[in-house]
């Protein structure tokens, strides 16, 4: 292998806004954890090349024991420094969770009810070990692989402070402390022309450092000398560069000497034979999360239709998910049947999933739902409620005399692809007399319009959205739907709540059983939280003397920049 040499990476329609690496619950912005990976990995990082394990390399802990009935984990940090020369320590940890415990509410990958609030003492026995006591018994395989996975170490000998001018303390030791610290590293965190510059984001524990980034989302990283894991970085540096669609990417690939890694559009996959000729790699792998759109269910205008369970069937018996594989992604996407993607985590999937979930194409099944239910349908036009009222055969509760099934779809534009989906989809909801009117945005205008609404609260300036389609959710190495489907999750942005998914969904926290998790799975998949999509597997070009890039971590986003090298 060559030491050394620089790859350059493209990043298509969107791009990070925060570094600090707890977000505020109103930055929805998925693309920040890309950011911040390689500067703070993540207590328990996720996948190893292609296999869905905890890499033991690659995480902060040496080892996790769990006691006292599944109630008790033990820590074993291992004896890595930051950037500055300074030891990573159980202090780190006890920081983290003093943040968290006083602000969990402002950090949008805070799972309701689990860390910090289900931690009943943190002890630190000495510098590397750290026991936490938790309120109850968990599946350690949730617990290690969905909540420990989320929470990166960050130096409390550099960032516990309060102003920029301020001397390093114990402020985090206080809730008053560790809230004024919060909000000081929170506001730093959003200045993105100080990135590179502000002293906070210097001291890391990750293989990278951030270099540069400009307002356009061009960043790049260079390698962190005194990185205490393995591998250390070959690579010089790594940079990113932003394309507004893919139209320009596929042009820079064609040309072959701008990019090196990019991700190929599934519009453009019969470029693949031309590439690889011109000295390029092309590998596929599933993603391991979930597509949909997501509906609105307090939008002013049209929440009361989307409350109605069998106006979400009618929607989804309307969506041709197979055609839309098929035709769309050239056969290279998962079928999108329910909450649990078949390809990426085939483990996980129930037979009902697997035999293609309960809601298959079929427009004559979603017209007698929408006749049955009081209305009037009219294919090519809009459907319109001739019978209100909550009864079994009315349209149901909320709903006017008159009123018409039409929707604002909104989604993130940049992907041909994408563009094409929700057109099909628009066409195929048509036969039932359902209209969706389009519009596509750019990713960090779409995150930054909507707004989390629910029964209480719903205020017009974020919640005029009333169908969402962001591109995917990532899952966890163990996919349950804490944080998208139970009451209040961070990425339960429509307001969807049932009680009895959210008891579904606590028994796949508490247990291990797989028959435990298809009763979740299944309940999910037929009362549609959210609109299921097929998921386009992630193509992913390279150039040849590129090694290391596969196989493909599709838990980091690929983003194992560390384990790449050129050979020549």
């Amino acid at each position: 292998m060559k030491q050394g040499g620089t790859v350059t990476i493209a990043e298509v329609g969107s791009q990070p806004d925060f570094i600090f690496p707890f977000a505020p619950a109103t930055n929805q912005n998925g693309y920040n954890a890309n950011l911040t990976q390689p500067l703070w990995p993540y207590l328990v990082y996720a996948g190893n090349g292609g296999e869905s394990v905890v890499n033991k390399d690659k995480s902060l802990f040496s080892s996790l024991v769990y006691s006292n009935g599944d109630k008790r984990i033990t820590i074993t940090l291992k004896s890595w420094n930051w950037s500055d020369g300074q030891p990573v320590t159980s202090r780190d940890f006890t920081f983290v969770y003093n943040l968290l415990k006083a602000n969990a509410s402002n950090w949008n990958a805070h799972l309701v009810g689990l860390f910090p609030e289900d931690v009943a003492s943190v002890s630190t026995p000495d510098a590397h070990t750290v026991v936490l006591d938790l309120t109850q018994a968990y599946n350690p395989d949730f617990y290690t692989d969905d909540v420990l996975s989320t929470i990166p170490l960050v130096p409390q000998h550099a960032w516990d402070k309060t102003s920029a001018s301020g001397a390093v303390g114990d402020y985090d030791t206080t809730t008053s402390g560790a809230k004024a610290v919060y909000s000081y590293l929170q506001q730093e965190g959003a200045k993105t022309t100080d990135f590179t510059t502000n002293p906070l984001w210097q001291v890391v524990d990750g293989p990278w450092k951030l270099s540069e980034f400009r307002s356009n989302g061009y960043y790049s990283y260079v390698a962190n000398k005194a990185y205490s894991g393995s591998p250390k970085a070959t690579l010089d540096k790594v940079v990113f560069s932003p394309f507004t669609t893919d139209t320009p990417e596929i042009n820079a690939l064609r040309s072959g000497s701008s990019l090196d890694v990019a991700s190929l559009p599934l519009n453009d996959i019969k470029q693949a034979q031309a590439l690889t000729s011109s000295g390029y790699s092309i590998t596929s792998v599933p993603i391991p999360g979930v597509a949909s759109i997501e509906p609105n269910l307090y939008n002013a205008q049209v929440g009361s239709l989307l409350r109605q369970l069998y106006i979400r069937q009618a929607m989804e018996y309307l969506i041709d998910r197979n055609q839309i594989v098929d035709k769309i992604y050239n056969g290279y996407a998962d079928p999108g049947n329910g909450p649990v993607p078949v390809k990426a985590t085939a483990a996980w999937a129930s037979p009902l999933e697997k035999s293609g979930g309960p809601y298959p194409y079929d427009p004559a099944k979603a017209k007698a739902l929408l006749q049955a239910h009081g209305w009037k349908v009219t294919p090519g036009g809009t459907s319109t409620c001739v019978s209100p009222g909550s009864g079994p055969t009315q349209c149901g509760d909320g709903i006017s005399a008159g009123q018409g099934l039409t929707f604002n779809l909104v989604y993130s534009s940049g992907r041909a692809t994408t563009d094409v989906q929700n057109a099909a989809i628009k066409s195929s909801e048509a036969q039932a007399g359902i209209t969706f009117n389009l519009k596509s945005e750019p990713f960090n205008t779409l995150i930054s319009t909507i707004g989390t609404c629910t029964a209480s609260s719903h205020p017009a300036s974020g919640c005029g959205w009333q169908l969402a389609e962001f591109g995917y959710e990532p899952y966890s190495l163990y996919p349950n739907g804490t944080g998208f489907f139970d009451t209040g999750g961070n990425g339960n942005s429509g307001g969807y709540s049932d009680p009895q998914m959210d008891q579904l969904i606590k028994a796949t926290e508490y247990g291990s059983s797989t028959q435990v998790f298809q009763q979740y799975e299944d309940y999910a998949a037929q009362q549609l939280p959210w609109l299921w999509l097929p998921l386009r597997e992630g193509i992913l070009v390279y150039r040849t003397s590129l090694q290391g890039v596969v196989p493909l971590n599709p838990f980091s986003g690929g983003q194992d920049f560390e384990d790449w090298a050129y050979t020549s």
